[in-house]
């Protein structure tokens, strides 16, 4: 005898007939690759050596950096034959030199304001943005799911407190409620960005998963755990938990996308990542002023990076939110 396919298994199915979403879920795992590989050091490790000159353009545009250098040559002032220090001076004015040849004119995408490579800091600024947007949909998610089986679960005089708290939270447009948070916690840093997100965003998680902890807590597998002694807690999280997983699951895929794309509005803002690190929304506040002399290079470096991710998850959440929904039987 067979054994019937559970639900995972079913929502595989579905997910591997689905080409659109397997090949979203290819995109996001060579992010998530890049992801890994630069925190481990082994890739955009040097993204702030100064390798190219300022704004060098990309290399399809060509660029060439000699007219410039003979121009500083030109400017430069004659040797002083009465100056003790004459040939030290000119000695270091030489090694500056050399180091300033070694500079590149073009990059492959581009450099910034002070010769970083952009595509380097591209790729660092998106490793920030991404462990932002998963450390702090994992924290909303584990927030909504643990106050939604609460008080979907015990109901009562406990499902109206949580429901108060609820309501405040949503009475509250988005935006300024992470503004507020921002300014009360102050301190700057990714930490601190991750705690204004996850303590602003379970309210998603924690309307759909108390439904359906209110869904289950009557029926006859929780009933039957409760009349062989299992406790409140075993039977929320070891009997009613797998069977609604799948929905936080939809919730942290859709919080990704929406972290991400916070965390480069608060960094735009001026509220999000400190001057030390780098992430796309930090990338994106440089090169507004870059537009201004034309240097367009950093902006679609990482506009591009985050329109490919964000679009990418935003389908695989949708094709996810299909294979997972248990009302459809085909696989």
């Amino acid at each position: 005898m067979t054994r019937a396919p559970g639900l995972w298994m079913l929502a595989w199915r579905r997910l591997r007939a689905d080409k659109v979403a397997l090949a979203a879920l290819a995109v996001v795992g060579l992010f998530l690759a890049m992801l890994a590989l630069s925190a481990g050091g082994l890739i955009a490790s040097d993204w702030e050596d100064e390798v190219a000159l300022s704004y060098a353009p990309p290399s399809f545009m060509g660029a060439d950096a000699a007219p410039a250098a003979q121009a500083a040559a030109a400017r430069a002032p004659p040797p002083n034959v009465f100056d003790p220090l004459a040939d030290d001076i000119a000695a270091l004015a030489a090694s500056g030199s050399a180091v300033a040849v070694v500079r590149r004119p073009t990059l492959p995408f581009g450099a910034d304001k002070w010769g970083h490579d952009v595509i380097k800091k591209t790729i660092k600024g998106g490793e920030t943005s991404i462990v932002v947007g998963l450390v702090a949909a994992l924290l909303a998610v584990g927030l909504g799911t643990l106050f939604g089986a609460v008080s979907g679960y015990f109901g009562g005089i406990v499902d109206d407190l949580f429901n108060w708290f609820y309501s405040i939270f949503t009475a509250i447009p988005s935006i300024l409620m992470i503004l507020t948070v921002a300014a009360v916690l102050q301190q700057k840093g990714v930490l601190t960005i991750v705690l204004i997100l996850g303590l602003t965003g379970w309210t998603g998680p924690y309307r759909l998963i108390r439904a359906e902890y209110m869904k289950h807590k009557g029926r006859e597998y929780v009933l039957a755990a409760g009349a062989i002694g299992a406790s409140h807690w075993r039977r929320m999280f070891a009997h009613i938990f797998p069977n609604v997983s799948h929905v936080a699951l939809v919730q942290l895929s859709i919080l990704v996308v929406g972290f991400i794309k916070a965390e480069v509005i608060l960094s735009f803002l001026g509220f999000g990542v400190p001057v030390g690190v780098v992430s796309w929304g930090s990338i994106l506040n440089e090169a507004q002023n870059e537009l201004i002399l034309g240097k367009w290079w950093q902006l679609s470096a990482a506009a591009c990076a985050m329109a490919l991710l964000v679009t990418a998850f935003s389908l695989l959440t949708d094709a996810l939110r299909d294979a997972l929904d248990p009302t459809l039987k085909q696989g």
